[in-house]
């Protein structure tokens, strides 16, 4: 007779926010099922220092808030509960104050790797795509200058490729030259 898999119980919501606040590993939160994140490569901190320095005084002069990987957001959606832990997000509502994660952000973006390509192409773009505040969600791969940008539209959502040029975000009203995020990428 073949072992009988172990169940899987499902940690509330109050657990896993409470116990991310007390460990060094950060977990992602999927409706009761938590996963840990793995490290980010010399590559991609470098593309998300740049995006950061790159996006901070405008944030900042438009009163909004700037967070590098450490910033949870929640995403609520037909009774279920999902938490991830974007590259960086933007929030500027000033209503969205909670001090563990974000609800309402206008900009997110992630630098893919090949273990998290998949999750962030897919699970992460449906997932941030109900939050109604965001207008973009931005994916920068690491290992070549191309940026996939997906923003909210009265009819949907827009995708657009760069390879050149610049990178647009309507949510800062800024043009960040990718030669720039990418300027310590050899």
């Amino acid at each position: 007779m073949p072992p009988i898999p172990a169940l899987k119980l499902a940690v509330s919501v109050e657990d896993y926010l409470e116990g991310e606040q007390l460990t060094d590993i950060k977990h992602e939160y999927l409706d009761g099922q938590v996963v840990a994140m793995g490290g980010a490569s010399r590559k991609h901190g470098l593309i998300a220092a740049a995006l950061a320095f790159a996006l901070g005084a405008q944030a900042r002069a438009r009163r909004c808030q700037l967070f590098i990987a450490d910033m949870k957001v929640r995403v609520e959606h037909e009774g279920e509960t999902f938490f991830y832990y974007p590259d960086l997000v933007l929030t500027c509502d000033p209503e969205d104050r909670h001090n563990l994660y974000c609800t309402r952000p206008c900009l997110i973006i992630e630098v893919l790797s090949k273990g998290t390509e998949r999750i962030d192409r897919r699970e992460k773009r449906l997932a941030y795509g109900l939050l109604p505040s965001l207008r973009e969600y931005v994916l920068v791969d690491q290992d070549a200058l191309c940026i996939d940008r997906y923003r909210r539209t009265p009819q949907g959502w827009a995708h657009d490729r760069m390879v050149e040029g610049a990178l647009h975000l309507d949510c800062l009203e800024l043009d960040i030259p990718l030669s720039e995020i990418y300027a310590d990428i050899e």
